[in-house]
């Protein structure tokens, strides 16, 4: 895998990092702004229009769009451009599918070869993700959204695999890519879930090293959120 593909998976280093080029700082912003839901499904993406909305040149706003087209995230339409990926409860019941396999089995090699540094990391983030659950109406979602997904990274940090932590980085984009455009109808006091209660299972069981047990609690974690946006999508008719 290049550094390239790396640095796309991770995003700046830290919350407050810069991107390093050009054309990461479009892509990130891009990304951004898809998964989100500012950029809708199916929206046509004009370059002639965009460059100067990230003041980009047109040479490396295709580039950040290509970058997203192998994220899945856009796709590409030959001569006619590009456009946001379309959403759907198909591609939403292959995303979590997709992604209980191979993050569970990256938590259970996570479990059993983590070390002391592992568990530091993976303390420190549940701390930091509980802070902002407890805060949460004056947090806001983005902070939320990062902090999750940091606290789902550190879970699964101590496996040594690159290509599992690099793809599942993009099956998280495209959950948070649903849970964004259905937010407010998937938030914890819309749909009565503690997710609170939730991370701490994965947590408590996982700083146990109880493998099975933390493999069950992250599954069923994993397929609530997909099942809350399932039914909050039937109600809103999302084909």
């Amino acid at each position: 895998m290049s550094t390239l593909q790396k640095n796309r998976a991770a995003g700046p280093a830290n919350e407050t990092a810069a991107p390093r080029t050009l054309v990461e700082r479009a892509y990130l912003a891009l990304r951004h702004d898809v998964v989100c839901g500012k950029l809708v499904p199916g929206e046509r993406l004009r370059v002639e229009h965009l460059k100067d909305q990230y003041e980009v040149g047109a040479g490396t706003l295709r580039e950040a769009l290509s970058l997203l087209v192998s994220d899945a995230l856009v796709t590409s339409e030959g001569q006619r451009g590009f456009r946001v990926a379309p959403i759907s409860l198909a591609d939403l019941e292959d995303v979590t599918n997709t992604r209980v396999m191979l993050e569970t089995e990256a938590l259970r090699q996570s479990i059993r070869h983590g070390d002391a540094q592992w568990e530091a990391a993976l303390v420190q983030s549940y701390e930091r993700l509980s802070q902002t659950e407890r805060d949460l109406a004056e947090s806001g979602s983005e902070l939320w959204e990062r902090r999750n997904k940091a606290f789902h990274e550190a879970l699964i940090a101590g496996f040594d695999s690159t290509w599992s932590k690099y793809l599942l980085s993009i099956l998280y984009r495209h959950a948070e890519r649903y849970r964004n455009i259905n937010w407010r109808l998937t938030a914890a006091h819309a749909s009565g879930r503690d997710v609170h209660k939730e991370h701490e299972d994965i947590y408590r069981a996982a700083m146990g090293r109880q493998e099975a047990r933390a493999a069950l609690a992250l599954e069923a974690h994993i397929r609530l959120t997909h099942d809350v946006v399932r039914l909050q999508a039937n109600r809103a008719e999302l084909k």
